[in-house]
């Protein structure tokens, strides 16, 4: 599937209509059943996901969770665990060196630990979203290196018991399997990962570190080498507890080895968890287009659940009003389970669905 390179891909949240779409998708919305307030919430996608253990999870901007109550109101209701958008990467935490800013990503924890709910952190080493004081100052190796490690030591610290798991390190490969060329790998090599792993681990024993990456949910040559890389890094002793798979689809495109894919991961002991999910419609969605979503957010949610150490499912975004797709994908939207209105589009039932072991 097409990917855009990820300093564009989640830069900021920003209303954006999807005129395109009309009224079909406003029409093509799910009642939520009208039952008692402890019924419905067991009915939730939250409710499905505690049920069985899991982590349902939302990524979620600073901008809409501090100014828009509809907003937060789907995201309490219906998820259990959040994931910053951009509020914990690089440029928005350290924009100058040694100069924090953890006003956004100290909202979003406050506001999850006061509504139950878990915190994903994203993300710590990843080659793009670097301020500018880092890409541009041709620092020695020596120098990077301890630069990543003070970062991932203040970052991890901070924030240790308060986020249960971290995408340590982010998008590392190319489509052939080789290694992507970043700051990191240019300077440092992929030894890099390991000790970004290793750095993590001492600065919170308990949270689950993770690599995450996109276009590795099917097993093709860039999974094969995540795997290979996984495995090394296990036999190595390295603290890699999971795999993230960011599953940002096309309708229509969930490939058919996903299940098994992820599965090989599982199978090595690694947790595994689509961490970024959203499926994408060409514009304007028809009625049949919005049917085949519903199906692929099934699918999709049951290739993760059906796979022993499935940890849960984040989709990249609330409601289609703050998608990143339509400023990136051009022609391209309606990917969330929630309409601009927030209302539930046949993709949440076939979300829900995918999480209730009943239906």
């Amino acid at each position: 599937m097409p990917h855009t390179s990820g300093a564009h891909r989640r830069r900021a949240f920003r209303p954006l209509p999807l005129v395109a779409v009309g009224a079909l998708v406003a029409a093509a919305t799910v009642a939520l059943p009208q039952l008692t307030p402890d019924a419905l919430a067991a009915t939730t996608l939250r409710g499905y996901a505690d049920g069985r253990g899991v982590r349902i999870g939302a990524a979620v901007g600073d901008s809409p969770l501090q100014s828009d109550s509809a907003y937060t109101t789907a995201l309490d209701r219906e998820f259990n665990s959040v994931t910053a958008e951009n509020a914990m990467k690089w440029d928005a935490v350290e924009p100058s060196r040694g100069s924090f800013n953890w006003a956004a990503a100290d909202r979003l924890v406050a506001h999850a630990s006061a509504h139950g709910q878990g915190v994903r952190g994203h993300t710590l080493a990843w080659y793009a979203q670097l301020p500018s004081w880092l890409k541009n100052g041709n620092f020695s190796a020596s120098e990077l290196n301890t630069i990543l490690k003070s970062h991932i030591d203040t970052e991890v610290g901070r924030y240790k018991g308060k986020v249960y798991a971290w995408d340590v390190v982010n998008e590392t490969f190319n489509e052939d399997g080789s290694m992507r060329g970043s700051l990191w790998q240019d300077k440092l090599g992929t030894g890099y990962i390991a000790n970004a792993l290793r750095w993590a681990h001492a600065a919170d024993p308990a949270a689950k570190l993770y690599i995450n990456d996109y276009n590795i949910e099917a097993d093709n040559a860039k999974s094969d080498a995540l795997y290979a890389l996984a495995k090394q890094l296990l036999a190595d002793g390295v603290p890699l507890n999971g795999i993230g798979f960011q599953s940002h689809f096309v309708v229509g495109q969930v490939p058919s080895t996903m299940k098994a894919n992820l599965k090989r991961f599982s199978d090595l002991g690694l947790e595994v968890s689509v961490t970024e999910l959203d499926i994408r419609i060409p514009l304007p969605a028809s009625s049949d287009e919005l049917a085949q979503q519903s199906a692929d957010y099934k699918t999709a949610s049951e290739n993760c659940l059906g796979v022993a150490r499935c940890a849960g499912i984040t989709v990249w975004g609330v409601s289609d009003k703050y998608s990143w797709i339509p400023g990136t994908f051009s022609g391209y939207g309606a990917a969330l389970p929630y309409n601009e209105s927030y209302a539930a589009k046949p993709a949440y039932t076939g979300l829900s669905n995918g999480l209730n072991p009943a239906a």
